[in-house]
């Protein structure tokens, strides 16, 4: 029996029991996560008690997902899928045991920290493009966006909770209990990703992991009208419309830098991406997935302009909640079109090129907007940013006619 249109589609639990293991393993492993996130921020704030070095997390952290997110892309094209999951599952539950056991040694040295963290976005980068094509091999074809729905709704209920958990468990039971929480998490992912069937890339194509594979997937990109309008369209979202770096400034500005008032901007984003996710039955079984992200990017753009306008902090915490909903629609949609439309030859390249978007993206734009508000002001900053976005959009849509026209519906060979 069909869920209502409108409703979260479960189907692909009940469809595929290894994505089925697979998303309970994953939505674990993204809560512990999470968790780790404040943890390793608490202890480094506690060694250094310096902005500084909490900002080195972000770059032990991005500078390996960036640089090996597109090797992992090209050995997703060349090995068995299953094995690259598990190996580099394995290893990032052996870096979060390693961050327990110094914590529980009391060996608390910043580089190890910063070391132990990069070595498991190390193993998160080289395993994220396989993961990735595991939704587009595990489940049928129609069911596809609903799955990728699935891991996205987990994913902003991890952002939701995560770190409220992790809070309470330092504070209670200290910063080893919060560790071990991930890597018990990652262990019952690795349960999931050993149970996984065989999974070769198909296709009669076959290559050797390297700079020409990786060389390939950019071409098959630029070969691919609707996968590069697709990433065009999300540079343009997060390049030009990211609001995170301005939220202390406009904290500051219209409700006088209460911390009350600053902690709930990103909660109201994480609401609004719930929220989608639990009506993502709209999406999941849109034909023309294309046109959703489209108008998801756009309703993004114009919900963070008016989150720049805004005065009140209902209109603030609303133009966040939509902005959020937008948000999540949009990845959804971009998840489902890369996918379908790429053939699964180029499936982890391609993948490990919307994860450097991904990463990249919003930490570029959020630079861009520090930069802009230094020169003008916050409200100008958000404000046009977000109109560029629209603009930046638009141009996109018109000037892209298979993407407009993508249809989840096509044949496999028509969508590639």
């Amino acid at each position: 029996m069909r869920p209502p249109t409108g409703l979260i589609d479960l189907r692909p639990l009940a469809a595929s029991a290894p994505y089925r293991r697979v998303w309970v393993g994953s939505a674990l492993s993204g809560l512990g996560h999470q968790m780790t996130v404040v943890a390793v921020l608490f202890q480094v704030w506690e060694l250094t008690g310096s902005p500084v070095w909490t900002g080195m997390i972000g770059l032990a952290s991005a500078v390996p997902m960036i640089v090996f997110g597109t090797v992992g892309g090209s050995l997703a094209d060349a090995v068995d899928r299953r094995v690259l999951v598990r190996w580099t599952t394995l290893g990032s539950m052996l870096a979060a045991a390693a961050l327990a056991a110094q914590s529980a040694a009391e060996a608390h040295h910043l580089a190890l920290v910063l070391a132990l963290v990069a070595a498991q976005s190390t193993c998160v980068a080289l395993g994220s493009p396989a993961r990735r094509t595991l939704p587009a091999r595990l489940l049928p074809r129609d069911l596809v966006p609903a799955g990728l729905a699935l891991q996205h709704l987990s994913f902003q209920a991890a952002m939701l909770a995560g770190p409220a958990l992790a809070g309470l468990i330092i504070g209670r039971w200290g910063l080893t209990a919060c560790y071990t929480v991930e890597a018990v998490a990652l262990a019952a992912s690795l349960y999931a990703v050993v149970r996984l069937p065989s999974l070769p890339p198909s296709g009669t194509e076959t290559h050797r992991p390297g700079l020409r594979s990786i060389a390939d997937g950019l071409r098959h990109i630029a070969r691919a009208p609707a996968v590069r309008g697709s990433f065009a369209t999300d540079l343009f979202a997060t390049l030009l419309a990211m609001p995170v770096s301005l939220f202390p400034l406009v904290n500051e500005l219209r409700f006088g830098g209460s911390p009350e008032t600053l902690g709930l901007f990103p909660a109201a984003i994480a609401v609004g991406g719930i929220l989608a996710g639990l009506a993502s039955g709209l999406v999941s079984r849109a034909d023309r997935i294309g046109l959703v992200q489209l108008g998801a990017a756009g309703a993004w753009g114009a919900a963070l302009a008016g989150f720049g306008l805004a005065e009140p902090l209902w209109a603030v915490l609303g133009a966040l909640a939509v902005a959020g909903a937008a948000d999540t629609i949009a990845v959804i949609s971009r998840g489902t079109l890369v996918q379908l439309a790429t053939p699964d030859s180029h499936r982890g390249r391609v993948s490990s090129a919307e994860l450097v978007i991904g990463i990249a993206g919003p930490d570029l734009g959020n630079a861009r907007a520090g930069a802009v508000a230094a020169l003008t002001s916050g409200p100008f900053a958000l404000a046009s940013g977000g109109l560029l976005c629209v603009a930046g959009v638009l141009w996109v849509g018109l000037r892209n006619r298979p993407l407009r026209e993508f249809r989840v519906s096509d044949p496999v060979e028509t969508a590639a």
